[in-house]
């Protein structure tokens, strides 16, 4: 089959798509709606008292959070819920007998959550930038953060589902982790605002990297260097990588 199989690699990334596609109005649509009340219940709430952050409207600054909010969220469930099904269903003998390495398993399951992740991502900047003044600065570096978190948080997913025996210890990765991590890194502030002690903290918040870089995309300025938010993500990336494979690779809590 030579170096890669390819055929198979396709057969397991058309898999995971499909698997969301059947139920879209959940895993699409559901976000959007979800995230544009979440524009409407900040903007309402603090819209008069916030009336501008580092010089941008606040809907413009809370837009590009909210949208990397969604991805980051939808890319999680993705890999965490198709893997975590796969073994309390006995099916994932069906995945590991195939002649597909763990470096292809491992690349069929982002490849499919970041598709999902970036879908979404378009949708609901499609649907922010319908109800607000949102414009691009710099794709490039929307591009870079957006799908950097979206393969960052499918990596925590796939290792979180591994590792997972039932549905609540997914859970509560999700709600003691995941979101508190969102919530605390910028997603609806500046971290300026935040006392030095605090301040600090949330530097060493990874998903602050990633919500900064992808907003300074869209009004042109950010609270850290983007320089350090690339070499964060991009590290953390190849850490959960070489976790996620060496799993695979050793077939830890796959093949009991």
């Amino acid at each position: 089959m030579g170096r890669i199989n390819w055929i198979g690699l396709w057969t397991h990334y058309s898999k995971e798509v499909q698997r969301f596609l059947k139920v879209a109005f959940q895993t699409l649509i559901a976000p959007m709606v979800t995230t544009l009340l979440f524009l409407a219940v900040f903007t309402l709430a603090l819209g008069r008292a916030v009336e501008t952050v580092k010089g941008v409207p606040f809907e413009v600054f809370l837009a590009p959070g909210l949208i990397v909010f969604a991805i980051i969220q939808n890319s999680f469930a993705n890999t965490s819920s198709s893997m975590l099904i796969l073994k309390i269903q006995g099916s994932i003998v069906d995945l590991l007998m195939p002649p597909l390495t763990a470096g292809e398993l491992v690349l069929g399951f982002i490849a499919g959550s970041v598709t999902r992740g970036v879908v979404v991502g378009m949708l609901v900047g499609t649907v922010m930038w319908l109800f607000t003044d949102l414009q691009i600065v710099n794709p490039w570096i929307v591009i870079f953060h957006g799908v950097g978190a979206s393969i960052m948080l499918s990596l925590v997913g796939l290792i979180t589902a591994i590792w997972a025996d039932k549905y609540d210890n997914v859970a509560s990765i999700t709600n003691f982790v995941i979101t508190p991590l969102s919530f605390l890194s910028g997603t609806f502030y500046s971290i300026d605002r935040l006392p030095g002690f605090w301040h600090t903290v949330a530097q060493f918040n990874p998903f602050f990297y990633m919500i900064d870089g992808f907003r300074s995309g869209f009004i042109g300025t950010s609270d850290a260097p983007i320089w350090t938010g690339i070499v964060v993500i991009t590290a953390l990336n190849v850490i959960l990588w070489v976790i996620c494979h060496q799993m695979f690779a050793r077939g830890w809590k796959l093949k009991d």
